[in-house]
């Protein structure tokens, strides 16, 4: 008896261990931290950390996660975004843009190149949004870049049948602005948005 409650402690003990480790994602049925933007919208104020299929920590690295956030190919952020709650969704296009200018303009239309928006919005800015540089995953090779380097978000907007928009808050450039034509398959941060 004595030896197979022994056992039985230790089953207990390495699986405690391993739902701590899995406990760092956030739980779908907990939403993250969020805040009502000047846009009027409630927007999550940490990147998205839920685990689902095709999403991944940068450089395979569980504490990246916990840092930055998962990083979703395009049809996972949709799902991610849905399953933190009801009315919570990806930002289109628009409603990322419509953020930016209530905070200075984003790069492709503000005389500052989208630097107040920027500064603003980063982590640690005026606005409480706390974007992070979280990188990304490129979608033919699976490498890892740009940690620390550029936030890059969807949108949920297609710019074609294969690509969508992305926002980047680049850090060397301290700009916020647009990219058309970014593979659904690459790997990039979320944040969520509901009205």
């Amino acid at each position: 008896m004595v030896q197979t409650t022994r056992s039985a402690c230790v089953v207990i003990a390495a699986m405690s261990l391993m739902f701590a480790s899995l406990g760092a994602a956030q739980s779908s049925s907990t939403p993250p931290a969020s805040k009502r933007m000047l846009d009027g919208k409630e927007w999550t104020t940490e990147n998205l950390n839920v685990a689902v299929e095709r999403s991944y920590c940068y450089d395979d690295s569980e504490q990246n996660c916990r840092t930055y956030g998962r990083l979703y190919e395009w049809e996972s952020a949709k799902r991610a975004c849905g399953a933190i709650g009801h009315g919570w969704r990806l930002p289109a296009n628009e409603e990322w843009r419509q953020l930016g200018s209530r905070y200075g303009g984003i790069r492709q239309e503000s005389a500052d190149l989208g630097k107040a928006a920027y500064m603003a919005l980063i982590s640690g800015g005026s606005s409480g949004f706390n974007a992070r540089y979280g990188g990304g995953r490129l979608e033919k090779s699976g490498a890892y870049e740009r940690l620390e380097a550029h936030g890059l978000y969807w949108s949920s907007t297609e710019s074609g049948p294969e690509t969508a928009w992305l926002y980047n808050f680049g850090k060397n450039g301290q700009s916020f602005g647009r990219h058309e034509n970014f593979e659904k398959r690459g790997a990039f941060s979320v944040r969520c948005v509901k009205d």
